[in-house]
């Protein structure tokens, strides 16, 4: 349901990670006379400010300072049309692509510890890896490394199992 007030675009626009955080820095004439141009939409306003450089011939600068965003914003998001087409101006979702702290080594020594001992909790795997790496992890970030693993065992048995 939508926050109080808001339509069903600005929520779904929040969904997507897509809400322009100042759609009032938006001060292009276009924009403010078009029913079909949103402010709103940071897609939209980002490729709407490339495309007026790009085709209009309108200055980098200008074309930033009319949309609300700053020289560097259109580079970047040049470039992301470029790599990526029109999907590559959706901002990517922040925090960490992975678990970065759930390495190679600390999810061996997981797994040596849970081997020596199956009923070792997770709670308790965490306290030991906080002790032997100096790491702070969750519990559910462990069991969800070592399901990792255990399934990536079972695929390479599997694997070995067929060449057979």
């Amino acid at each position: 349901m939508a926050r109080g007030g808001e339509d069903r675009k600005v929520e779904a626009l929040r969904a997507e990670r897509s809400l322009n955080p100042r759609p009032g820095a938006v001060r292009d004439e276009q924009f403010a006379r078009s029913e079909f141009l949103d402010a709103r939409d940071l897609v939209q306003v980002k490729y709407e400010m490339v495309r007026r450089a790009r085709v209009e011939g309108e200055p980098v600068s200008r074309a930033a300072e009319a949309f609300g965003l700053s020289r560097p914003s259109f580079y970047a998001a040049q470039a992301a049309l470029d790599q990526g087409g029109l999907a590559a101006l959706v901002p990517a979702r922040p925090g960490p692509k992975r678990a970065h702290k759930m390495t190679g080594a600390v999810v061996a020594f997981a797994r040596e510890q849970r081997a020596a001992d199956p009923q070792l909790s997770s709670q308790a795997l965490v306290e030991s890896i906080f002790e032997r790496f100096g790491v702070r992890v969750h519990r559910r970030s462990v069991e969800r490394a070592l399901a990792r693993a255990e399934r990536a065992e079972h695929q390479d048995h599997d694997q070995e199992s067929e060449g057979d």
